[in-house]
């Protein structure tokens, strides 16, 4: 069962790949965007369906440095430098978040 989910996945991903770069005619700029939206979209699936909180907490961090990497091709594209002060704001936030998670998973107070 596992071996054919990961087929799957890659055959979706193939799919993904040729029609983003082959077919669609974009700019490059949301090109990367489309991937960055689909490994959030996998993201998003383990931050649901995780087997445990560890995983779940390490998806949520992933998802916080995808947003990261968007803000800064808008912040390219737009030529606008206040995505990133938004990025580096974001991943301040997403660091104390995971060092609160981690106690929490850890089973202990937040004031220790």
């Amino acid at each position: 069962m596992r071996t054919v989910r990961w087929l799957i996945g890659l055959i979706i991903i193939a799919a993904f790949m040729y029609g983003n770069f082959f077919i669609y005619t974009g700019n490059i700029y949301f090109k990367l965007v489309n991937i960055l939206l689909l490994a959030a979209l996998f993201v998003l699936y383990r931050v649901i369906v995780g087997p445990t909180a560890a995983d779940r907490i390490v998806a949520v961090d992933i998802l916080g440095v995808l947003i990261i990497g968007l803000l800064a091709l808008l912040g390219m594209y737009f030529q606008q430098s206040f995505f990133m002060d938004i990025g580096l704001i974001w991943a301040l936030l997403s660091f104390i978040a995971s060092l609160a998670f981690a106690k929490i998973l850890e089973g202990r107070s937040l004031d220790d």
